[in-house]
Protein backbone atom coordinates (compact mmCIF):
# COMPACT_ATOMS: atom_id res chain seq x y z
CA UNK A 1 0.00 0.00 0.00
CA UNK A 2 1.47 3.42 -1.31
CA UNK A 3 0.86 5.68 1.97
CA UNK A 4 2.58 8.80 -0.09
CA UNK A 5 4.79 9.80 -3.35
CA UNK A 6 7.84 11.56 -2.34
CA UNK A 7 9.65 13.50 -5.15
CA UNK A 8 13.00 14.75 -6.15
CA UNK A 9 12.80 18.34 -8.17
CA UNK A 10 15.88 18.62 -10.21
CA UNK A 11 16.21 16.34 -13.36
CA UNK A 12 12.33 14.83 -12.23
CA UNK A 13 10.56 17.86 -12.36
CA UNK A 14 12.79 20.67 -13.18
CA UNK A 15 15.56 20.52 -16.26
CA UNK A 16 17.99 22.19 -14.08
CA UNK A 17 21.02 20.49 -13.81
CA UNK A 18 22.99 22.23 -16.24
CA UNK A 19 21.42 25.77 -14.94
CA UNK A 20 23.33 24.79 -11.42
CA UNK A 21 25.88 23.18 -13.39
CA UNK A 22 26.82 26.25 -15.13
CA UNK A 23 26.02 28.55 -11.80
CA UNK A 24 28.52 26.80 -9.96
CA UNK A 25 30.74 26.93 -12.75
CA UNK A 26 30.66 30.60 -13.23
CA UNK A 27 30.81 31.24 -10.04
CA UNK A 28 34.15 29.42 -9.67
CA UNK A 29 35.44 30.79 -13.13
CA UNK A 30 34.92 34.51 -11.76
CA UNK A 31 36.16 33.96 -8.39
CA UNK A 32 39.69 32.22 -8.63
CA UNK A 33 38.30 28.91 -8.68
CA UNK A 34 39.88 25.93 -10.86
CA UNK A 35 36.70 23.90 -12.71
CA UNK A 36 37.76 20.26 -12.62
CA UNK A 37 35.89 17.39 -14.91
CA UNK A 38 34.80 15.78 -12.21
CA UNK A 39 33.51 18.79 -10.49
CA UNK A 40 29.74 18.33 -11.65
CA UNK A 41 29.06 14.35 -10.56
CA UNK A 42 31.23 14.97 -7.40
CA UNK A 43 28.41 18.06 -6.26
CA UNK A 44 25.46 16.28 -7.70
CA UNK A 45 23.04 15.24 -4.77
CA UNK A 46 25.23 17.26 -2.24
CA UNK A 47 23.47 20.21 -0.19
CA UNK A 48 24.34 23.58 -0.28
CA UNK A 49 26.85 23.79 2.79
CA UNK A 50 28.51 20.76 1.14
CA UNK A 51 28.87 21.94 -2.94
CA UNK A 52 29.65 24.97 -1.50
CA UNK A 53 32.55 24.13 0.81
CA UNK A 54 33.74 21.66 -1.94
CA UNK A 55 33.86 24.22 -4.35
CA UNK A 56 36.11 26.65 -1.89
CA UNK A 57 38.28 23.45 -0.70
CA UNK A 58 38.36 21.42 -3.79
CA UNK A 59 37.96 24.01 -7.07
CA UNK A 60 40.19 26.83 -4.80
CA UNK A 61 37.23 29.26 -5.02
CA UNK A 62 38.73 32.37 -3.08
CA UNK A 63 35.12 33.29 -1.51
CA UNK A 64 33.70 31.97 2.17
CA UNK A 65 31.07 29.13 1.80
CA UNK A 66 28.46 30.97 2.14
CA UNK A 67 28.96 33.70 -0.09
CA UNK A 68 29.30 31.06 -3.05
CA UNK A 69 26.03 29.63 -2.08
CA UNK A 70 24.15 33.18 -2.05
CA UNK A 71 25.88 33.88 -5.75
CA UNK A 72 25.33 30.38 -7.15
CA UNK A 73 21.33 30.55 -6.32
CA UNK A 74 21.05 34.05 -7.03
CA UNK A 75 21.78 32.86 -10.58
CA UNK A 76 19.32 29.86 -10.60
CA UNK A 77 16.86 32.14 -9.64
CA UNK A 78 17.45 34.58 -12.12
CA UNK A 79 17.06 31.96 -14.60
CA UNK A 80 14.03 30.66 -12.95
CA UNK A 81 11.99 34.27 -13.14
CA UNK A 82 13.41 33.84 -16.91
CA UNK A 83 11.66 30.54 -17.70
CA UNK A 84 10.86 27.93 -15.23
CA UNK A 85 12.47 25.21 -17.44
CA UNK A 86 9.71 22.35 -16.30
CA UNK A 87 10.10 19.07 -17.73
CA UNK A 88 7.47 18.35 -20.25
CA UNK A 89 4.53 16.10 -18.49
CA UNK A 90 5.93 17.45 -15.08
CA UNK A 91 2.81 19.24 -14.30
CA UNK A 92 0.25 16.77 -15.20
CA UNK A 93 2.23 14.05 -13.26
CA UNK A 94 2.11 16.18 -10.35
CA UNK A 95 -1.36 17.26 -10.23
CA UNK A 96 -2.34 13.34 -11.21
CA UNK A 97 -0.31 12.08 -8.35
CA UNK A 98 -2.14 14.71 -6.11
CA UNK A 99 -5.59 13.76 -6.69
CA UNK A 100 -4.12 9.87 -5.09
CA UNK A 101 -1.40 10.36 -2.43
CA UNK A 102 -0.45 13.19 -0.43
CA UNK A 103 2.98 14.68 -1.99
CA UNK A 104 6.20 15.76 -0.88
CA UNK A 105 9.30 17.06 -2.17
CA UNK A 106 12.34 16.07 -0.91
CA UNK A 107 15.75 18.32 -2.68
CA UNK A 108 19.22 19.03 -2.33
CA UNK A 109 17.97 22.91 -3.36
CA UNK A 110 17.99 25.60 -1.15
CA UNK A 111 14.72 26.41 0.44
CA UNK A 112 14.23 29.65 -1.67
CA UNK A 113 14.69 27.72 -5.00
CA UNK A 114 12.22 24.90 -4.12
CA UNK A 115 9.98 27.76 -3.01
CA UNK A 116 10.58 29.06 -6.03
CA UNK A 117 9.67 26.99 -8.20
CA UNK A 118 6.52 25.47 -6.58
CA UNK A 119 5.11 28.65 -6.39
CA UNK A 120 5.79 29.66 -10.40
CA UNK A 121 4.69 25.96 -11.56
CA UNK A 122 1.59 27.22 -9.58
CA UNK A 123 2.13 23.86 -7.13
CA UNK A 124 1.87 25.18 -3.51
CA UNK A 125 -1.76 22.94 -2.99
CA UNK A 126 0.08 19.86 -4.48
CA UNK A 127 2.60 19.66 -2.16
CA UNK A 128 2.04 18.59 1.15
CA UNK A 129 5.43 19.02 2.24
CA UNK A 130 8.30 20.61 0.93
CA UNK A 131 12.07 19.48 2.32
CA UNK A 132 15.40 20.81 1.48
CA UNK A 133 18.57 19.11 2.23
CA UNK A 134 19.39 22.03 3.82
CA UNK A 135 17.32 21.45 6.51
CA UNK A 136 18.68 18.27 7.41
CA UNK A 137 22.17 17.06 8.68
CA UNK A 138 23.14 15.47 5.32
CA UNK A 139 22.41 15.46 1.21
CA UNK A 140 22.34 12.31 -0.67
CA UNK A 141 22.95 10.13 -1.24
CA UNK A 142 22.41 9.85 2.76
CA UNK A 143 18.81 9.28 3.52
CA UNK A 144 18.10 12.16 5.85
CA UNK A 145 15.78 14.14 2.88
CA UNK A 146 13.93 11.57 2.39
CA UNK A 147 13.15 10.42 6.03
CA UNK A 148 12.17 13.95 6.87
CA UNK A 149 9.93 14.32 3.96
CA UNK A 150 8.09 10.54 5.02
CA UNK A 151 8.54 12.37 8.93
CA UNK A 152 6.23 15.73 8.05
CA UNK A 153 4.20 13.40 5.92
CA UNK A 154 3.29 11.34 8.98
CA UNK A 155 3.97 8.35 6.88
CA UNK A 156 6.17 5.17 7.40
CA UNK A 157 9.16 5.52 4.85
CA UNK A 158 8.78 2.00 3.77
CA UNK A 159 5.11 2.78 2.90
CA UNK A 160 6.39 5.40 0.54
CA UNK A 161 7.44 6.10 -3.40
CA UNK A 162 10.44 8.19 -4.13
CA UNK A 163 10.61 9.88 -7.66
CA UNK A 164 14.35 9.94 -8.49
CA UNK A 165 16.80 10.63 -11.48
CA UNK A 166 20.28 10.75 -10.43
CA UNK A 167 22.43 7.59 -8.82
CA UNK A 168 23.24 9.72 -5.26
CA UNK A 169 19.41 10.12 -5.31
CA UNK A 170 18.00 7.29 -5.86
CA UNK A 171 20.64 5.80 -3.14
CA UNK A 172 19.19 8.14 -0.59
CA UNK A 173 15.52 6.89 -1.36
CA UNK A 174 16.85 3.51 -1.02
CA UNK A 175 18.73 3.69 2.01
CA UNK A 176 15.40 5.15 3.65
CA UNK A 177 13.89 2.71 2.88
CA UNK A 178 11.66 3.82 0.29
CA UNK A 179 10.23 2.08 -3.12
Amino acid sequence: MIAAVVFDLDGVLVDSEQIWDGARRAVAESHGGRWRSDATAAMQGMSSLEWSTFMHDELAVELPAAEIVDLVVDRVLQRYYRGLPLLRGATEAVERMARRWPLGLASSANRVVIDTVVALARWPSRFTVTVSSEEVARGKPAPDVYLEAARRLGAPPVDCVGVEDSANGIRSGIAAGMR
